[in-house]
């Protein structure tokens, strides 16, 4: 993407009324079921059948999403990982995924999740934005931030509790997960994990396009983790690679952390990691045994 979007800058800089705000959304909506396991399209990793989930614990179903400033709401997808029957007693991970496509590109993330601390220790929530694959309607930063409520009033309605709520944020979801645990809507998380954060998207621009334009030159998305995370006191968790060729690891990631002013953070910096590789690289054990330390703090 990030090459996408420099070639886009170079060719409109001049032009006054364009705006990348489209091109962030990397969404696909042609699919007609989420295939799971049985997705053949390209993905950062593929489990073994040791990671594999049981029927009974894999729910698909929709919901219903609707801004602050909106009148009617817009039908989302939602994945959850677990026993709908014990969300009142367990702990629950809300995912935010990335900006690519649809939920069958991140399921094998949600799928290794869900082995923190043992298969379906914790329960996992993941939801498609609007516009990714059979949630209807159109993305925008007001948009994301409804959506993923939308599956926290879901969560709150089944029973879960603030002090049992994860939030994790992976690449453009760490945009959401960050924004409503410092302005938390309906539930509160109790703690934030990043995996490769992007610090603004005026930072973005200008890493991209190595020129010092502002960002809403070229964009009106006003997300801005490097400050809203001022506002967060939970417990954080940083995870980013060091070779992240999209999301910088010094301009972005670090200046997150650093900005952090909270009770408790821990940084996890991956030697040699791309952006997707995060996990591939720190080894499953090894991942899932740092995410589990962290969420039993």
């Amino acid at each position: 993407m990030k090459y996408r979007l420099l070639l886009i800058i170079i060719g409109f800089t001049f032009s006054s009324c364009f705006k990348l705000d489209d091109n962030f959304f990397n969404s696909d909506n042609s699919i007609d079921e989420y295939k799971l396991d049985a997705y053949n399209g390209e993905q950062d990793f593929v489990l073994d059948n040791s990671f594999n989930i049981s029927n009974n614990y894999i729910n698909i179903f929709t919901l219903n999403s609707l801004a602050p400033s909106e009148t009617s709401p817009t039908n989302i997808y939602a994945l959850y990982i677990g026993d709908l029957n014990t969300i009142n007693t367990d702990t629950v991970i809300m995912y935010c995924h990335g900006n690519k496509w649809h939920m069958d590109f991140y399921w094998q993330r949600a799928k290794l999740l869900a082995h923190t601390g043992g298969k379906n220790n914790y329960g996992v929530l993941m939801i498609d934005y609007r516009g990714y694959g059979l949630s209807d309607g159109k993305s925008s930063e007001a948009s994301l931030y409804a959506d993923i409520d939308a599956g926290l009033q879901w969560l709150k309605g089944k029973g879960l509790t603030n002090d049992r709520l994860i939030m994790y944020g992976f690449s453009m979801g760490t945009g959401p997960a960050t924004q409503l645990t410092a302005n938390p809507r309906s539930l509160t998380p109790s703690k934030l994990i990043l995996e490769a954060p992007y610090a603004s998207i005026e930072v973005m621009v200008q890493d991209a396009s190595v020129l010092n334009l502002p960002g809403s030159f070229v964009t009106s998305l006003e997300i801005e983790n490097a400050e809203e995370i001022k506002k967060v006191n939970q417990p954080l968790m940083w995870v980013h690679g060091t070779n992240d060729l999209f999301l910088n690891i010094e301009t972005h990631g670090q200046v997150v952390y650093n900005n952090y002013n909270g009770i408790y953070k821990e940084a996890h910096k991956i030697q040699g990691a791309d952006h997707g590789e995060i996990q591939i690289y720190m080894g499953y054990s090894n991942y899932l045994s740092k995410l589990n330390s962290f969420i039993k703090l």
